[in-house]
């Protein structure tokens, strides 16, 4: 008869312990979790998400709308901050993937795998997946929650690890924590509802339509109108320029060129060195009706205060009344979105 190890009688033990104590075995809730991925049809959520990358916390509400059923995965992510001109949605439908800027009538799709090519902070099925694919996982149970320490797959590889709580009944996301490798929280999510199966129409995940509801959800009267008119035109005649705080090695700012278009101020930046790039930053002025602008292959990308819009050679998104891009031949993705978020501090990227 073979003997138990002094660590598999420990465990054994232990696992004797859960029973008797009414409590599942980590092999148990996961299996719990494998099933819920695979039957889940759809959920509704609504989380408070803040962000420890800048100088100050900044905090957003985030609601999340998804449904499968035999043909795709429909997704739709709402992204608000306190600036209600930079709400962002990013939606999936049978047209691809979209990054939708509400304010400015502007729309950028994709043919892209998202959100499967990567973790993703907001995403209920991706938490659990990150769950589900890391051997080394840890898991531990507090009160009525099961609490996992896991490895990410996210775009920011400076987003480390992440702690992960889910309801010991329900299995409902708590909260996520993500830290650097020094263990600093860089990123937290607290989700305050979650409605697992809840019932949706493919019209719900339709881009015009979202994007005409957002638009509306914010009515302006005539002396605001005026007032954002005039906001707007200030920022077309100026804006101040923003260089990146993040610098690949090697690269070196060669020239700042400044003209005034149709469209207003425009600044572009040449970096030379072993991977050049350019930096090109202009007024962004809302458009009249949607324009949808078809990007190829590519996907969207969290800038932390923006979602952003990435292909092979370029990475373009809107902050404060700006749209920036970045076009480069020779920087990775990862390079371009290291960048990209290095701007989106105003306090530490304006010089």
């Amino acid at each position: 008869m073979r003997r138990l190890t002094y660590a598999g009688f420990f465990l054994l033990l232990l696992t004797m312990l859960l029973a008797a104590c009414g409590e599942k075995s980590q092999e148990e809730v996961m299996q719990d979790l494998d099933r819920k991925l695979q039957d889940m049809s759809g959920y509704k959520t609504e989380a408070s998400m803040t962000l420890e990358t800048g100088d100050e916390p900044r905090t957003y509400d985030v609601g999340v709308s998804y449904m499968q059923n035999e043909q795709n995965k429909y997704y739709k992510v709402d992204l608000q901050n306190e600036n209600e001109e930079q709400n962002q949605m990013i939606i999936r439908n049978d047209d691809g993937v979209f990054v939708l800027t509400p304010s400015l009538n502007k729309s950028f799709r994709f043919q892209s795998d998202w959100p499967n090519n990567n973790s993703q902070v907001y995403l209920y099925e991706s938490l659990i997946s990150d769950i589900l694919m890391d051997a080394e996982r840890t898991f531990s149970i507090h009160e009525d929650t099961y609490v996992f320490e896991t490895k990410t797959n996210y775009q920011n590889k400076n987003l480390h690890h992440q702690e992960i709580v889910l309801d010991t009944k329900t299995l409902a996301p708590r909260s996520v924590k993500i830290y650097d490798a020094d263990y600093k929280e860089l990123v937290a999510v607290d989700f305050s509802d979650f409605e697992e199966n809840a019932e949706f129409e493919q019209s719900d995940f339709e881009t015009e339509r979202n994007m005409t509801a957002a638009n509306m959800e914010v009515p302006a009267a005539a002396e605001e109108k005026e007032k954002e008119d005039q906001k707007e035109q200030s920022s077309r005649e100026s804006f101040e320029v923003v260089y990146p705080t993040f610098e690949p090695q090697g690269a070196v700012l060669e020239d700042k060129e400044e003209s005034v278009t149709d469209s207003g101020k425009r600044i572009v930046l040449t970096y030379g060195g072993d991977k050049p790039f350019t930096i090109v930053e202009t007024a962004a002025a809302a458009e009249a009706v949607t324009t949808d602008i078809n990007m190829g292959e590519g996907e969207p990308v969290n800038l932390n205060t923006a979602v952003g819009a990435r292909t092979e050679d370029s990475l373009v998104w809107n902050s404060d009344g700006v749209e920036f891009l970045i076009a480069s031949n020779h920087l990775t993705g990862e390079e371009m979105a290291a960048v990209a978020r290095s701007m989106t501090e105003p306090a530490q990227a304006v010089k």
